[in-house]
């Protein structure tokens, strides 16, 4: 049995991870989490007790952070500042967490001798021209466009030099844009399904041809288990699924799986910087370790994702509406 300490472990995919650590191994896992408007407790609900700790804290409390790889074994880190419209709006937030967090951590790691993984973000390697057949590779050279994909190159390299200068025993991954249960309303595959629940039209930035390569969050979270078991110490790994769409597309497939006519959506203005296109090459994570997803047709995985959001809408109410009103407030 491993004991597991996971950043971020309230978020998104954090979130999913600790549910598919505690469903298929015997590890004992502790969250820390700042529980910032993203971090969701709820999201954790109903684990078992004796294989599952909760603690509130910032990752950038050296002491704190410090006691608790005292405790663990292995750290795997999700806490990161991702929403690249707030990015935008106030980079600060994604320095202090992304640079400084991941830095602390990395200390402590180092103090401790941990095994560490550190979970990253395509949006490092910049876009692809829609029409390019190329994918990203772990050799792409990073070309980062915003705030946030800025701060998660940095921490990137950041885990990269801590590997070469001090031996910590690290691993890193870089994986497409996820989707699936517990991912906070602001996001856009959360956001059109809530808004058809809600009787409101979804919005599409732009003509929507920007083309995103979706994964589903257990999908991720078996790929990491998987670098953890097998990966090899130093090395990157790109995490997808063969899962390009455009942005147009998925709002026309939800509208469908939701009974609704499939023009039922408006275009806003565009978003600043706005990536045309992200395309993972996982070749390197399947031939050397073995990895292949589970939800290879993205319809029937967004179909379980519509089911989950309409079965909980208890979940992400209480976020809607200053979500819808933060949107308004700019054209979106």
């Amino acid at each position: 049995m491993r004991r597991l300490l996971v950043t971020g472990g309230a978020g998104f995919i954090g979130s999913n991870f600790v549910h598919h650590v505690i469903d298929r191994t015997d590890d004992h896992v502790t969250v820390l989490d700042k529980l910032t408007y993203a971090g969701n407790r709820a999201s954790l609900d109903g684990l078992p007790e004796d294989r599952f700790t909760f603690v509130h804290g910032d990752i950038t409390d050296a002491p704190l952070v410090d006691q608790l790889f005292s405790e663990v074994d292995t750290v795997i880190h999700y806490a990161a500042e991702s929403h690249n419209d707030n990015s935008l709006d106030d980079p600060s937030p994604f320095l202090d967490t992304n640079i400084v967090g991941t830095y602390t951590l990395l200390e402590a790691a180092r103090r401790h001798e941990r095994r560490f993984h550190h979970i990253s973000t395509d949006e490092v390697y910049g876009d692809l021209a829609l029409e390019d057949p190329a994918r990203f590779t772990e050799l792409t050279p990073y070309n980062p466009s915003s705030p946030y994909s800025s701060t998660k190159a940095g921490s990137d390299l950041l885990v990269r030099a801590w590997v070469r200068s001090f031996g910590v025993r690290a691993t890193i991954s870089n994986c497409s844009n996820n989707y699936g249960p517990y991912q906070h309303v602001e996001k856009f595959i959360p956001r059109q399904i809530t808004n058809v629940i809600r009787g409101i039209r979804p919005k599409l930035y732009g003509k929507g041809e920007n083309v995103r390569d979706w994964i589903h969050a257990d999908d991720h979270s078996s790929a990491v288990l998987t670098i953890l078991e097998r990966g090899v110490i130093g090395e990157t790994y790109l995490i997808g699924a063969d899962g390009e769409k455009s942005n147009k597309d998925v709002v026309e497939l939800i509208l469908g799986l939701m009974g609704e006519r499939t023009d039922a959506y408006d275009h806003v203005t565009d978003r600043a910087g706005h990536d045309l296109r992200y395309a993972i090459d996982s070749t390197k994570l399947r031939t050397e370790l073995g990895w292949t997803p589970a939800f290879r047709d993205f319809e029937s995985g967004l179909a379980a994702t519509v089911d989950w959001y309409r079965a909980n809408e208890d979940w992400w109410a209480p976020a809607k509406d200053h979500t819808e009103a933060f949107y308004a407030s700019k054209g979106q």
